[in-house]
């Protein structure tokens, strides 16, 4: 699966973390930023990550919080981004609302949780169904 990973200062170090994961289970990495840890703006690199949603099947976003990767990526069209906080979180993006894009916060998430939390993200398949309609109204 090709997977788009983008971050700031202060998620850095779990997306540096993530990809790797990422690249060991057999994934392609796509990395749209930033390339280290000096102070900047989350928007400029969620926004990056976000516009290229024709390059990527999932994108996983990560800033201090989570909350404001996944604002920034949810204001663009296509974009269904779930900030995940928990396995049940990361299984019922994918479930209920096929979210193709994950948020996490580096300085409220455990590095380990954050691997399973997105595996359990990228096995996870959309239930189709009633949720169908939903997702399209999401759309409109």
């Amino acid at each position: 699966m090709k997977i788009g990973f983008a971050s700031d200062h202060a998620g850095y170090d779990l997306k540096e973390r993530l990809k790797d994961w990422a690249l060991a289970q057999g994934h392609e990495v796509l990395d749209y930023g930033t390339d280290g840890p000096t102070s900047v703006d989350y928007p400029d690199f969620a926004h990056r990550a976000a516009e290229k949603l024709h390059e990527w099947e999932r994108l996983v976003l990560v800033c201090g919080s989570g909350i404001g990767v996944s604002i920034t990526a949810n204001r663009h069209a296509g974009i269904r981004c779930a900030l995940v906080t928990s396995p049940e979180h990361a299984a019922l993006a994918r479930q209920h609302n096929d979210a193709n894009a994950i948020a996490f916060g580096q300085r409220l998430t455990d590095p380990l949780k954050a691997e399973y939390y997105l595996k359990t993200f990228l096995e996870t398949p959309f239930e189709g169904g009633r949720h169908q309609k939903r997702v399209e109204k999401i759309e409109k």
